[in-house]
């Protein structure tokens, strides 16, 4: 199987983080559509280094893990729910790490 983790900053452009109705509701309507086998949700905090700014910047930050089967399948409602933050949120991107694992449920 791999396991997806992805990171999803809270801070949106022009305005304050996203709420947690906001993200309750990309849950809903985005993140269980595409993975309604399960999903783990944490919440954490993240710096990265702006590239048009060249500052390091700092959120608070949603961490989404799911893992899938094996296969290039598996990509594509990964790739949908970044694509749909990205663009709801105004987000530059959202972070991904892939891991191969073993395991059952």
């Amino acid at each position: 199987m791999s396991v997806f983790t992805l990171y999803f900053g809270k801070a949106v452009p022009g305005r304050g983080d996203l709420t947690e109705a906001e993200w309750r509701l990309f849950l809903d309507d985005t993140v269980t559509v595409n993975l309604p086998d399960g999903y783990t949700v944490l919440d954490a905090y993240g710096a990265w280094l702006n590239p048009k700014t060249q500052t390091t910047g700092t959120e608070a930050t949603k961490v989404v893990i799911a893992a899938l089967p094996e296969g290039p399948e598996a990509i594509a409602p990964i790739n949908r729910i970044r694509t749909i933050y990205q663009d709801r949120f105004q987000q530059q991107r959202v972070g991904m790490t892939v891991e191969h694992a073993c395991g059952s449920f």
